[in-house]
């Protein structure tokens, strides 16, 4: 049975996964105005992922019988002052979300709630992925330091990422 403090934590990730798909569509619009459609496509990409994510967390507590509460979502930055700015903000969100999903496992395992567990542990081995991706295009704009030609190189690299839906076992698909 789903206690209420994993029901509200779970929750609270699921608002924390939808605020992460606006967040990163705020990137991609700046990127876009940047006509940097390679670091924008980078972050379509993340939008999609995320939003599967908050739909993840929907769908296992409807699945479990927990009540969804769907909280505001607050207005993500819009200024950012480089690419480098955006990839170390999204590194920091991404560092966040991964202490986030570290307490929800805290609580899931104080209320034995080993269901949940389960449920975590892809996104908690996901995270590491997330902040490894966010943190090697960071240490290579860093290298680049802004130069153009460097830019264009991660331009068109970052154009090279594929939209591929998430596979969460144990989690089937809802209508």
């Amino acid at each position: 049975m789903l206690g209420a403090k994993v029901a509200q934590e779970l929750n609270g990730q699921l608002q924390k996964e939808f605020y992460s798909a606006y967040f990163y569509l705020g990137m991609q619009a700046y990127f876009a105005a940047q006509d940097l459609d390679g670091f924008a496509n980078y972050f379509r990409v993340q939008v999609q992922e995320e939003r599967d994510h908050a739909l993840a967390f929907f769908n296992y507590l409807n699945k479990i019988g927990g009540k969804i509460v769907l909280a505001a979502i607050q207005e993500p930055p819009s200024d950012f002052s480089s690419p480098t700015d955006v990839f170390a903000r999204a590194l920091q969100h991404e560092e966040y979300v991964t202490k986030s999903l570290y307490a929800i496992m805290d609580v899931a395992r104080e209320a034995r709630d080993h269901t949940t567990e389960i449920f975590l542990q892809w996104f908690i081995t996901e995270q590491a992925e997330e902040e490894e991706n966010m943190g090697r295009v960071l240490k290579r704009l860093k290298l680049v330091k802004e130069d153009s030609a460097g830019l264009f190189i991660i331009d068109n690299e970052l154009a090279q990422r594929v939209y591929t839906p998430a596979v969460i076992p144990g989690l089937s698909p809802q209508p």
